[in-house]
């Protein structure tokens, strides 16, 4: 089990332990921050990360954890390299390889990362694309296991669109063991194949991964809830079709009503309030929410530490 100078483009490619060593060595970091002592596990180390897609969280948390780790990031977008003028993807896999010791990648295309990887000899992160966001589900285990301990006989339940996050948030249930059920309509259920893989996985792990277009059954019982915009970066054009084909597939008080009375809500941000959650239920669980969101530093850490440096030395 060895992550050092590994990709991390799907939680699918990860094995169970791989996935327990990240959440153990993120719990370690969140601790070492909190405490205010230094890590500087990357020392000297420097990071490419190239931007496709506007962020928020993604940017900070990975630029502010690189610096908490001793080492250097750089922001690349589009109108600031020759990626935006067309410059082939393995040629910039190539180029910035000689240079950096790791890169990050928040793009559209899921094969423009799976060609990054390729042709770097430097570790690859998806920091997201439209098929998969492993980083922030990763993060959303982590959260889920500081407010439930562990995930054996835990129900994770996902309502609305059937998007990256739905895809990700599979594999990474199906990796630890922990139910999940997804509650979305017909024309907006997950990936077909990666729904088949992480069933594949689940049978590793024991995990049940269910799909329903019944929202309100699918949060019945549930310990964890999750949702997510309905129309993500790239969709912004069907955002009235969605609101209309998705407008039955909000968290609200009634998904409270029949979840565990101890059930908590994640949600990655940003929230569109009135739409896929109210704002009564954001601002009831605002806490896990921005647990959640300040764990994608601990987190990222961790996968950057773990890809970057030799093993022995953490």
């Amino acid at each position: 089990m060895q992550l050092s100078n590994k990709d991390l483009l799907s939680i699918h490619n990860l094995t169970t332990s791989e996935v327990c060593k990240i959440l153990t060595l993120s719990t370690k970091l969140k601790a070492l921050q909190k405490a205010g002592t230094a890590h500087k596990l990357l020392a000297g180390k420097t990071l490419g990360m190239i931007f496709n897609k506007a962020s928020t969280r993604t940017r900070v948390s990975f630029e502010v954890g690189m610096y908490q780790l001793g080492g250097h990031a750089l922001y690349l977008n589009d109108s600031a390299t020759q990626i935006g003028r067309g410059e082939p993807i393995e040629d910039t896999a190539r180029v910035l390889s000689r240079y950096v010791d790791g890169i990050m990648i928040r793009t559209f295309s899921h094969d423009s990362v799976e060609q990054l990887a390729k042709f770097s000899s430097v570790p690859v992160i998806n920091g997201l694309t439209d098929l998969l966001h492993p980083c922030q589900a990763l993060t959303d285990l982590f959260t889920i296991q500081e407010y439930k301990d562990s995930f054996q006989g835990r129900k994770l339940t996902y309502v609305g669109d059937g998007n990256n996050m739905a895809n990700s948030l599979m594999f990474a249930a199906a990796k630890v063991g922990m139910d999940i059920t997804i509650a979305c309509p017909a024309a907006y259920q997950p990936n077909a194949e990666i729904l088949e893989l992480a069933q594949n996985d689940a049978l590793c792990t024991g995990a049940k991964i269910e799909i329903t277009n019944d929202p309100l059954k699918a949060c019945e019982q549930a310990d964890v809830l999750y949702t997510d915009v309905w129309a993500s970066m790239g969709n912004e054009s069907e955002t009235n079709i969605r609101a209309t084909a998705l407008k039955d597939y909000q968290i609200n008080a009634q998904s409270f009503a029949v979840a565990k009375p101890d059930a908590i809500l994640l949600h990655c941000l940003p929230a569109h309030r009135g739409e896929e959650l109210t704002a009564e239920v954001f601002e009831l669980h605002a806490q896990e929410i921005f647990d959640q969101a300040e764990n994608r530093l601990h987190v990222q850490k961790a996968i950057m530490a773990l890809l970057m440096s030799p093993e022995n030395l953490l």
